[in-house]
């Protein structure tokens, strides 16, 4: 599994960088650059709804990703040792992206 760090501040899965959902799922299918890729499981955080929810922060996770372009997908899952989700300012998830996304050659 994967280690994650997120810069989405907004989302509402998001503490001090860290997913606290446990899994992912990285959307693209047909992705060449890491912009055209985003994370399907991005939600704003609305009236601090993420203090009503369970904030376990989760380092290394499963990460299901659809771009079917990138070198870390094996089988839809992301082999990657570190992969990074961007988006700092994000309010939806196509503001998002896996910046891990390298491209098969």
């Amino acid at each position: 599994m994967p280690k994650l760090r997120c810069s989405a501040q907004a989302c509402i899965h998001n503490n001090q960088e860290c997913c606290c959902r446990g899994e992912i799922q990285v959307s693209g299918q047909g992705a060449d650059h890491s912009e055209e890729t985003c994370c399907s499981n991005f939600y704003e955080d609305i009236g601090n709804a993420r203090n009503v929810i369970q904030q376990e922060q989760t380092v290394y996770m499963d990460v299901t990703c659809e771009a079917e372009n990138c070198t870390h997908n094996v089988a839809y899952k992301c082999q990657a040792d570190y992969i990074d989700v961007s988006g700092y300012s994000a309010c939806k998830c196509d503001e998002t992206c896996c910046s891990s996304f390298k491209p098969q050659e």
